[in-house]
């Protein structure tokens, strides 16, 4: 959806069940996604990667570096949690 008018909406995060949290979140990411995935000259972008691998490789690298990344900030959360230096709920 295109806003034309300063019509903002919101929503309340704290007020969601963890269902409809994960499903915000989800819409929220496929719009940001789609409207990214639109928003270059595709013709352009094409020629730019090239037919080879290259482009395949660094996006490989790139998502397996923050896969990792990600792995190491979760284990991080967690001893944080378990020291007591960080408040967590889990099984909502």
């Amino acid at each position: 959806m295109r806003q034309l008018h300063d019509w903002k909406g919101s929503v309340t995060p704290e007020s969601m069940t963890p269902q409809l949290l994960t499903d915000y979140g989800q819409s929220c990411g496929h719009v940001l996604a789609r409207a990214h995935a639109r928003s270059g000259d595709r013709i352009a972008i094409a020629g730019y990667l090239g037919g080879g691998e290259a482009a395949d490789i660094a996006f490989t690298r790139f998502a397996e570096a923050y896969a990792q990344q990600n792995e190491q900030d979760y284990a991080t959360l967690r001893e944080a949690v378990a020291a007591g230096r960080v408040a967590a709920e889990s099984d909502l």
